[in-house]
């Protein structure tokens, strides 16, 4: 895998960043039909909310998701990200739990330009994306740890190929370069249900991007990959969790038990991402499960800061990175990453609530 780092290339090679930005539309989903093609959920599966938490979970109909990213503007280019000091200081709750570990800041790191070593501070804007749906049995009928593993998440996505790695293979644990990503408290899947690594590889016109870029700056060593990788711990979140995830999900009922995938280490992009459900006994119904979900992803703001370079090239202009990101690019395609995180957010949630509601 390539250490992030090393993939920073001069400003003013505009088409290795614009690949780079192609590169953007990491884990998650959801978009204009315009923009593109893949069919999304149906029309009455998923009912877009402006707050899912503030909707009576007794009025949810069966089968029936609730919705939000938090988009009120959904064709706006950033409409939907948040810088994250912001988030911590708007939506406190959320950034507690959906932050890759209490206390987590923008990452400080070195980097060498030119042989000149400077220090840097990343900023991050973060995605969110949170769901919410009932489960027509008792919450002590959800058995988390059987979810907790690589066949089940395997089966969440099948354009992502994944593999179990060891706690010792992981590269914040591993490599020097990357102790900014390390976690202050433990090692990186030390006690996790799962380690994993996955892949995926750019779907549609993207991987063309990336070759044309590629091509354009023959010569250089640092090639872009066409395709995402990512490492993460999936985990069991038991009773224990009840305070932060109840102040979350505003249900006040006791937090039974939930699911939790974080992302910490990505080739590129992204610095970290989440997956979080948490299941709760319906209020004055203990006999249904009310599951709410949540789908984190920060972004390296640097990508998104690249707007003039774009607009002064004419094939760059209907790929700007937020509009590759938030699904609104004619180049995004499918029903998984490469279609945008609006649309993979979706899928992700409804796949998850179809795979929990089965059993």
């Amino acid at each position: 895998m390539r250490h992030p780092l090393r993939m920073q290339l001069p400003a003013a090679r505009v088409p290795a960043a614009f690949a780079l930005a192609l590169l953007a539309a990491i884990p998650a989903r959801a978009q204009t039909p315009a923009a593109n093609t893949a069919p999304a959920p149906a029309a009455d599966r998923i009912k877009e909310v402006p707050s899912v938490t503030a909707v009576d979970p007794a009025t949810i109909k069966p089968g029936q998701i609730l919705f939000t990213d938090h988009r009120d503007k959904p064709t706006a280019p950033e409409n939907g990200l948040i810088p994250y000091l912001d988030w911590q200081k708007v939506r406190p709750a959320e950034a507690a739990v959906l932050a890759p570990y209490p206390g987590y800041k923008e990452p400080d790191y070195t980097v060498t330009v030119n042989g000149v070593t400077k220090p840097r501070h990343e900023t991050l804007k973060i995605y969110v994306a949170e769901g919410r749906f009932v489960v027509p049995r008792p919450p002590e009928s959800i058995d988390s740890a059987s979810y907790a593993n690589l066949a089940f998440v395997q089966k969440m996505d099948p354009a992502i190929k994944h593999r179990a790695v060891s706690s010792a293979e992981v590269t914040p644990n591993k490599d020097p370069a990357a102790a900014f990503a390390k976690r202050p408290d433990r090692p990186w899947c030390e006690g996790a249900g799962a380690c994993i690594e996955s892949r995926y590889d750019l779907e549609g016109k993207l991987p063309l991007g990336v070759k044309l870029a590629n091509k354009l700056e023959e010569g250089s060593a640092k090639k872009i990959a066409e395709y995402v990788s990512f490492q993460s711990e999936l985990r069991v979140l038991g009773p224990d969790q009840d305070g932060p995830l109840r102040a979350l999900t505003k249900i006040d009922t006791p937090v039974t038990g939930g699911l939790e995938q974080t992302i910490f280490w990505v080739n590129q992009i992204l610095r970290f991402g989440k997956f979080l459900a948490v299941f709760q006994p319906m209020p004055n119904d203990p006999g249904k499960t009310v599951v709410t979900t949540y789908m984190a992803l920060a972004i390296k703001g640097d990508v998104l800061d690249r707007k003039a370079e774009y607009a002064r090239v004419p094939v760059l202009k209907n790929l700007l990175p937020a509009q590759v990101l938030m699904g609104n690019s004619s180049f995004n395609t499918g029903t998984s990453i490469s279609a945008g995180l609006p649309v993979y957010a979706r899928n992700r949630i409804t796949t998850f609530a179809d795979a929990l509601t089965k059993r």
